[in-house]
């Protein structure tokens, strides 16, 4: 009972953050130079001010801005998103058509940056001090400082240039005609290396702090007992550092797994991946007001979502914590 009025309670307070964040964002994209009938009428070569105005008066962009904050946020509570002025399609269909590429790149890179990140930080408190622990930490900050968008494009220019290795480029394979498991083997092959640049920086950054957290861990009196009373060295670090040592990885880690949707921009337009995150890219240049927004919304309600999911993992990770 206590736990679902927790989750009902957090599921609220998400709802509203979304809403405000739907009303901010509005507020940000109307205060950007530009319009869409400003795109459309030079694209047609029409800048005839009737045509203009006509062209206001379709999107509603005539009406104030209160009106129009109004509306969206009305069309928003009813899960409508909007049209997309340029794709002439409605904006949730072009949001989900995107929305399995963006998950299986973000997933992927999330659980890979999980998983060598604090495998490679709990082999470095292990080795605290040794050549293992001064490579481990060398690497991760040269990760952690090197900008995403170089990153993938070194790897395009050895990988896909030089070696031939792996494709660099799109989805799948144009033209392929594959199905079944050629496909999904088709498909595994393109993601690796958007996925493999993206989960690095936060790979770098779960390694940093799963090493500090241990090592902080490893120092505290139930460590020391457990030492005492003669447990094997494995199974201390397993079961007492380790364990203990997750939480600030976790909270982290749920922050920036919703973080991480909205922060593929880089990746999906470097190696042409067809998410969200491009999808948002060409949306910007083409000022198309609706298809940002319901971007913007998505990824907003990905975090809050992925927020939610952090405070269930907690009673897992720490049973001392109780919702």
């Amino acid at each position: 009972m206590k736990r679902t009025q927790f989750m009902l309670g957090r599921v609220m307070q998400g709802l509203l953050a979304i809403l405000l964040i739907a009303t901010v964002n509005f507020m940000l994209v109307r205060a950007a130079p530009g319009d869409p009938v400003s795109v459309l009428a030079g694209e047609a070569g029409a800048s005839d001010p009737q045509f203009v105005a006509q062209l206001r008066a379709q999107f509603g962009l005539d009406q104030p801005i209160t009106t129009q904050l109004a509306t969206y946020v009305g069309k928003v509570v009813q899960l409508d998103l909007g049209f997309s002025y340029r794709q002439q399609q409605p904006v949730l269909k072009l949001i989900m058509d995107r929305l399995p590429a963006t998950l299986l790149l973000t997933g992927t890179a999330f659980a890979l940056s999980l998983l060598f990140g604090i495998t490679l930080g709990a082999l470095a408190a292990r080795r605290a001090g040794t050549w293992v622990d001064s490579s481990i930490t060398v690497v991760a900050l040269i990760f952690y400082a090197t900008p995403l968008y170089w990153l993938a494009l070194m790897a395009v220019l050895v990988f896909t240039v030089q070696l031939d290795w792996l494709p660099g480029f799109g989805f799948s394979t144009v033209g392929s005609g594959a199905t079944g498991l050629a496909l999904a083997w088709d498909i595994a092959g393109h993601l690796v290396l958007p996925a493999l640049t993206l989960a690095l920086f936060y790979m770098a950054v779960y390694a940093r702090m799963t090493r500090a957290a241990m090592l902080e861990v490893a120092q505290m009196d139930f460590v020391k007992t457990a030492r005492a009373k003669g447990v094997k060295p494995g199974r201390i670090l397993r079961a007492h550092v380790l364990r203990n040592a997750l939480l600030p990885v976790v909270t982290l880690a749920g922050i920036q797994a919703g973080g991480m949707i909205g922060g593929a921009v880089l990746t999906e337009t470097v190696f042409a991946w067809p998410g969200i995150g491009r999808l948002m890219f060409d949306a910007l240049l083409q000022r198309d007001y609706n298809l940002l927004l319901g971007a913007f919304l998505v990824t907003a309600a990905m975090a809050v979502l992925f927020n939610l999911i952090t405070d269930l993992v907690y009673t897992l990770v720490d049973p001392r914590i109780e919702l």
